[in-house]
């Protein structure tokens, strides 16, 4: 998919100047990054291990910086990110990307954000790297994505001034979804992973098993309603929120008939997203409904927006103006919501997103 060559436009943001790396640049994903750095007046330098992909998007963005570093070859890697104040990674599966890449932002003393929603990649990335991340002084920020992102940074805001709650829940209500080729690879690594078996979150900890997952009835505000879910379709939110909250139970929820869509998708040739708009977006709408409980309270948020692949752009580059400006709550590997103050990063969002922080 091409998108329209976007012109830089007079919003900018407290990090404008700042060169942002965007490894995997050409990608479904990485096209609306690079497109999101530019309409916000950062500076992208587009890389990634195809030279013929990257002369491709070079010519849709003249004057962009682009530069070939396979993920294998660290000195490649340093080369590439060499002037960069972040990094965001856009190139799955990331249980393949993820390791390189901090590897290559630790070296190079710059920040690190990925969009992975593979639940084990973004478990590894607390893992292996928060000590040494933190020793660094450094920022590395998993699943600033969609899918991960956006419901912690919701999950969030809900909860408000709670530090701990009693279960979360996040129901994904996907008008359709048409994946593509990268969210088909990355799926098929995770299932490989857990050997097919189904994840969740519960009393505490990931626990695998091979229930089957039922449908039931969840009361999505406008314009949804009541629609169709499977119960457990668990989402990288089980990583990123019991990363910052003290809560033993998240769940996750997708649309029935999204998840038809993404069951139905041909892996050896998916149709893909198709653009719709002069921003490259497909006609894909969303509402995410965020449910906090503690006790017998119950806090709740909700966001409503259009492409979970284009969308999850401003989340990342939100990220990254946000860390290369110093407006963090903490350092080494965080989740969004761990990472910034929540309600005020989704109010910067209000070009992407309609929000309800304080639904009943």
């Amino acid at each position: 998919m091409s998108h329209v060559n976007r012109m830089s436009t007079d919003r900018e943001s407290p990090g404008s100047g700042h060169v942002v790396a965007v490894f995997g640049a050409y990608g479904h994903t990485g096209r609306f990054v690079v497109g999101e750095l530019l309409d916000r007046g950062l500076v992208p330098i587009a890389v990634g291990r195809d030279a013929g992909r990257l002369r491709a998007l070079a010519a849709d963005h003249p004057g962009l910086d682009v530069r070939q570093a396979p993920v294998t070859d660290a000195a490649a890697l340093d080369r590439a990110f060499a002037g960069a104040a972040a990094v965001i990674n856009c190139a799955g599966p990331f249980a393949d990307t993820a390791g390189p890449v901090i590897e290559a932002a630790l070296r190079a003393g710059i920040a690190y954000v990925d969009v992975a929603a593979e639940i084990e990649a973004d478990v590894d990335t607390f893992a292996r790297f928060g000590d040494r991340a933190r020793a660094a002084d450094a920022v590395v920020l998993p699943a600033m994505a969609f899918f991960g992102g956006l419901g912690d940074l919701l999950a969030t805001a809900a909860a408000g001034d709670w530090t701990a709650a009693d279960e979360v829940h996040v129901a994904y209500g996907l008008s359709s979804w048409h994946p593509t080729a990268g969210t088909l690879a990355a799926g098929a690594v995770s299932r490989r992973r857990r050997d097919g078996r189904g994840v969740r979150y519960t009393a505490g900890a990931l626990t695998y098993h091979d229930d089957v997952s039922s449908v039931l009835d969840w009361h999505f505000p406008a314009p949804l309603g009541v629609r169709p879910v499977l119960s457990e379709f668990t989402m990288a939110d089980v990583v990123t929120i019991p990363s910052h909250l003290a809560v033993p139970e998240v769940r996750t929820y997708l649309a029935v008939d999204a998840a038809r869509d993404l069951a139905a998708a041909d892996p050896t040739s998916p149709a893909g997203p198709e653009a719709v708009d002069e921003r490259g977006r497909s006609a894909q709408t969303f509402v995410v409904d965020v449910v906090v409980r503690s006790g017998e309270s119950e806090r709740r948020a909700v966001a409503r927006g259009r492409d979970i692949y284009a969308v999850s752009a401003p989340l990342a580059v939100e990220a990254v103006d946000r860390i290369v400006t110093g407006r963090v709550l903490t350092r080494g590997v965080a989740s969004a919501g761990g990472l910034f103050a929540a309600a005020d990063f989704l109010a910067a969002l209000s070009d992407h997103l309609e929000l309800d922080l304080s639904a009943g």
